[in-house]
Parts: C-alpha cells; sequence; structure tokens
C-alpha cells in the first residue's frame, strides 16, 4: 500500500560572519535530493535574503509570512543549517509553522576546515535547539547529529520524518465512525469523545438500524451492488457462504462504501454483533478487511480508540491494519502468544489460502463472513489506546509473527506472535487498564508513531518494551 509522500518546505539557516556561499548550494543539493525521494519542496525566492536563507529576525519574519502564504500545502519543515545558523532568526520563522520541524545540520570536511569554508553547523544545531526548547517549539531531531544530504542515513532520516509529518497531519483533522452502540458486555472499549476532540479527532455515530435499513433497501440489481458483489468474489472465496447471507453481505459493503463517503470518515468502528447475525445472518469480518486493504481502517466491537491507533499506524506504515485480541498463551513461552480474531484481518496480511465462513464462536448458520485463516511471517508494530481523565493514552511496541504451528481447529484469524518482554507488556496493559484489543501494522514504525502521537499532538505514550 502506497502512501502519498509528505510536502516540505526548506528553511536554510545563515550565520552572517560564517560562509554564506555554502548557502547557495545547500539550496539545490537539498531541493534534488528530497525530490529524488519522491517528496515536493517548497522554498523561499533567493531574492527574498540572500540565497533564500535566514539570519535574522526580519528575515525569519519573510520566512513565516511565506508559511502563512502556502499554509495547507506543505506537511512539515526541514530546517537546514549549511553553515552555524542564527537561532533567533529561526524561532522568529518557525514558532508558528504548525507542522513538524526537522533540524538537520551539514556535517564538516576535514579538508575543508579554513575560515571560508568552515561550517560549524555541528555547533549551531545544538543552539537552535536550545532556543527552541526555551520558546516551546515542537521539532524533530534524529541520529547522526550531522549528516550530509547526499548519505543514505539523510534519506532513513527523511524516510522517518515524512512517517512522522503524516501522523501528525492525518490525526489533526481525523473522523472516525462509531457506527452502532458499544455493546453492553464490552464496557472495555469505553472512550471519552471530549478527550479525542481535543486532539482534532471528531467521532461521528451513526444508528445501526439505520445502517440495517440501508442494506435492506439496496437494490439486487443496481450497478453499486453489481460492483460490489464483483470486487468481493475477487477479494475472497465466498464457496462456504449461502447466497442469502452473500446479498447481505454484499449490500453492508455498498452501505459502509456510502457512509465512509457521506461523513469522510478516515476510519471506523463497527457494532459487529449479534443485531447483524440476528437480523442479516452475517458477520462484517470480510468487508473490514477488504475495505483495510483499500486504506479504510475498521474496528470491530465499537473500539473507536483503537480505530484511531489503526488509522495512525495505516498513516505510518505502507501496509494496511488490523484490530485483534490478545487471547491465549502459546505453551509455556513467556515471549509468545496467540493473537487472533473472527477474521477482519486485511487479505495482504494473511497467508493464501484463507476463506470466508460462518462463525463458529456466534453459532452456526447466523454469522457468514469471517475470513479465516493465518498470519504470514512478518515483523510488526502494536499498539492500543484508551482516554482516561481527559488524557489520551497509549502504548506501542514491536515483534514478529512465527511460522510455528496453530492447531487446524482453532477458528479465525490468528498467528503466533513473538514480542520481546512480552510479559512486561502484558502486566503494563493489565495494571493500566488497557483494554484486551490490540491493533497492529506489518513493519517496525514505533518511533515515528510515538513522536508524532506524543511530541506533536500531546498524547501519553508508553514503550513497555524499554
Amino acid at each position: 500500500m502506497s502512501k502519498q509522500k509528505s510536502t516540505f518546505a526548506l528553511y536554510l539557516g545563515n550565520r552572517g560572519f560564517f560562509p554564506a556561499s555554502l548557502i547557495s548550494g545547500a539550496r539545490q543539493e537539498l531541493i534534488d535530493s528530497l525530490e529524488s525521494l519522491g517528496h515536493r519542496v517548497l522554498v523561499m525566492d533567493e531574492t527574498a535574503t540572500r540565497y533564500g536563507a535566514v539570519e535574522t529576525i526580519q528575515e525569519g519574519a519573510k520566512f513565516a509570512a511565506f508559511l502563512e502564504e502556502n499554509r495547507g500545502r506543505f506537511d512539515g519543515v526541514i530546517l537546514s543549517l549549511p553553515n552555524f545558523g542564527d537561532e533567533n532568526g529561526a524561532v522568529a520563522a518557525l514558532r508558528d509553522a504548525g507542522v513538524p520541524i526537522f533540524v538537520h545540520a551539514y556535517p564538516d570536511d576535514m579538508d575543508k576546515m579554513g575560515p571560508a569554508l568552515r561550517r560549524d553547523s555541528f555547533c549551531g544545531k545544538l543552539s537552535i535547539m536550545d532556543v527552541f526548547f526555551q520558546n516551546d517549539v515542537k521539532f524533530t531531531t534524529l541520529k547522526p547529529h550531522v549528516v550530509s544530504p547526499s548519505s543514505p542515513r539523510f534519506r532513513d532520516n527523511i524516510d522517518y520524518f515524512d512517517r512522522v509529518c503524516r501522523v501528525v497531519k492525518g490525526l489533526r483533522r481525523m473522523r472516525v465512525g462509531a457506527i452502532g452502540a458499544r455493546t453492553t458486555a464490552f464496557k472495555t472499549v469505553r472512550v471519552d469523545e471530549v478527550a479525542l476532540q481535543r486532539r482534532g479527532i471528531t467521532v461521528e455515530t451513526i444508528d445501526l438500524s439505520d445502517v440495517i435499513a440501508r442494506v435492506k433497501a439496496v437494490p439486487g440489481d443496481g450497478d453499486a451492488y453489481k460492483a460490489r458483489a464483483a470486487s468481493l468474489t475477487k477479494y475472497a472465496s465466498f464457496d462456504a457462504v449461502p447466497a442469502s447471507p452473500f446479498n447481505n453481505l454484499v449490500r453492508l459493503g455498498v452501505v459502509l462504501d456510502e457512509i465512509i463517503n457521506e461523513y469522510q470518515l478516515d476510519a471506523y468502528a463497527i457494532r459487529c454483533w449479534l443485531e447483524l447475525q440476528n437480523q442479516l445472518d452475517i458477520s462484517p469480518c470480510v468487508l473490514l478487511g477488504e475495505l483495510g486493504d483499500r486504506g479504510v481502517a475498521g474496528a470491530c466491537e465499537v473500539d473507536v480508540a483503537n480505530a484511531v491507533v489503526m488509522h495512525a499506524f495505516e498513516l505510518a506504515s505502507d501496509a494496511a491494519v488490523t484490530l485483534l485480541d490478545w487471547n491465549n498463551n502459546y505453551e509455556e513461552e513467556d515471549d509468545k502468544c496467540i493473537l487472533f480474531h473472527c477474521g477482519p484481518t486485511p487479505k495482504s496480511m494473511m497467508q493464501d489460502g484463507s476463506r470466508v465462513t460462518d462463525h463458529l464462536i456466534i453459532g452456526a448458520g447466523c454469522g457468514f463472513g469471517c475470513n479465516v485463516g493465518r498470519f504470514k511471517p512478518m515483523d510488526f508494530t502494536f499498539g492500543s489506546m484508551m482516554t482516561f481523565d481527559g488524557e489520551s493514552r497509549v502504548y506501542l511496541g514491536e515483534g514478529r509473527f512465527t511460522v510455528d504451528p496453530i492447531p487446524a481447529d482453532f477458528f479465525g484469524v490468528a498467528g503466533v506472535a513473538e514480542i520481546p518482554q512480552l510479559q512486561d507488556v502484558l502486566y503494563y496493559i493489565g495494571v493500566n487498564g488497557f483494554r484486551h484489543h490490540v491493533s497492529l501494522t506489518p513493519g517496525r514504525v514505533v518511533a515515528p508513531v510515538a513522536e508524532a502521537l506524543e511530541r506533536y499532538l500531546g498524547f501519553k505514550v508508553a514503550l513497555p518494551q524499554k
């Protein structure tokens, strides 16, 4: 799943008694490097100041005006120091940037240490970060402390910062749908909507009775029905699903597409039992997986908080996301467990051979739609969220799905997860009131997600593996 890369505004720092000639070459080098990595770059005109760089408070004000003129067109700022740079101009320029800021500094070369070519960016970066800290200007700094734009490590830094920017941008104006009321038994998924709103996340509630009425009204000969039926039969095997529940799954797929469009939802959480089973003979699992592979995260059991985490993972990774239960021990292995859910996992995360079945736990004949299978062996990032006393609290970690076997009669989508310090993670979850659900995405993106959520969005983040 390829994500659109961030657009960056480029800030060049200068200090007058250092060699300003270094600015011109750095300007073009940075633009070329960033564009080669797939990013659009906005840069102040070279004629606005010397080489378009900032070295005074007045020039900082010009750069601030440049950002204001382009508000909404950039996702982050790259503050680059070809030489020492001026910290006062930087604060004037970026205190109201409103987006993540990456502080980058050029390295010196040992054969260019005379006054005409020496940079001292190593020291200047510390000065700028110091004054940013004093002024509560949020910023990102990465290792190594100085790095050339031609280095593979610079590419890695930009990849990391891009993921931070995507999460910040995506969550600041996020809309998440709560489709149906929370199931009475599941007090574990209660959430404070006001706490989310204060993080820029709006919850839109949709009554499940209206959804079911809309499902029943979808014409079986309409274009939307035909298109959805075609996409689903290409997505999964429905050989074990009778015609009536298959038709209802298709109709629910049409209605979910409509709701996502009507409310402009970035993610959603749905009441998945028991009304859908009792009234339509379906479970919506395969629809959640298919939508997930199209880039719209969906949580089961109206777990709105985890729908938010799923969207954050979706933004940070280049893959789909899913919601699972911390479900079973694995033999006597302290660092292994079985992660499971009934079947809402995107097919891209599963081994070949999945199949859509009835819901064998809820009851035979009334819950068709679970896409049953096993996870591919892969690294993954996991996490979960809760709200408490107005705070949005998240824990994050990393692990991998192994090739360890699971009994063939184990229902649902499942995998053996190997998670370092698993017992510490489970202890942390329990004593801090987190739920039995865990969000998961392929790859290792804990660091950029944690920075985006905590530094820029004000979440309280814990890393219980550390």
